[in-house]
Order: C-alpha cells, then structure tokens, then sequence
C-alpha cells in the first residue's frame, strides 16, 4: 500500500499526517509519539480512530504538527487519522462518525475588543 496523506486542524494547530503499512509506530514532529503526547488523555486521543476501527498495529503514522497548544495539537492529529483511515477503507467511517471524529471542531479563541479586558469581560461600572 503506498502511504495516504492527510490534514487535520484544531483551533490553530494544523497536523499533516502520513499513513503507512507497518506496526503501529507513531512519529510525531521526529519524536515517538508517547513522548511528545505524554499525558494519558492525550495517548488515548492518539490512539482512539484505531481502537474504534480495530486496526491497532496495522499502520505507521509520521506526523508533523504545528501551531497551537497541546491540546489542539493532539486533537488535529486525531482527526488527520480519521481522514486517512476512511481514506483507506470507507467502510469504517460511519464507527469514526458517531463518535464525531470525523468532523473538524471550529471553536477558536475570539479576539479581544478594545475598550475592554477581554473578549467580552468589560471594566466594572460605577454610578457613582
């Protein structure tokens, strides 16, 4: 199988994934996966499209992931997965669906206005 290329985004972390034949390995910016991702919620996101799809160990991934925090980072590479194993096999998209990895979250940070503290924290009134 050659390797499948996919894109994956999550508020402003954008993740290039790359799906190949092999073990299970996952590289992720040139580093092993657990030890870039190394909190426990963030291994099982990583691992999630294969456990829901039953294809552990089956597949390589390369990812290079930029932008954003952590947080962002791991959820784009999750959903950068998503696409390419649907990209594989279609027939695994509707498990990925209604666990709703399959659909980019569009929440970003609003921006803050002028005039106040925050997005839309605004300076205490005073009557008098």
């Amino acid at each position: 199988m050659e390797p499948i290329n996919s894109l994956g985004r999550r508020k402003t972390s954008v993740a290039r994934v790359v799906l190949s034949d092999g073990d299970g390995t996952v590289i992720v910016n040139g580093v092993e996966g657990k030890e870039y991702f190394p909190i426990t919620i963030q291994q099982f996101k990583l691992a999630q499209p294969f456990k829901l799809t039953g294809t552990e160990g089956k597949y390589d991934v390369t990812v290079n992931v930029r932008g954003g925090g952590i947080t962002g980072q791991v959820e784009a590479v999750r959903l950068g997965i998503s696409r390419a194993l649907v990209a594989i096999d279609e027939t695994l998209k509707p498990a990925l669906k209604a666990q709703e990895l399959m659909t980019r979250n569009p929440a970003e940070v609003e921006r803050k206005k002028f005039g106040r503290k925050k997005a839309r924290k605004r300076y205490q009134f005073s009557k008098r």
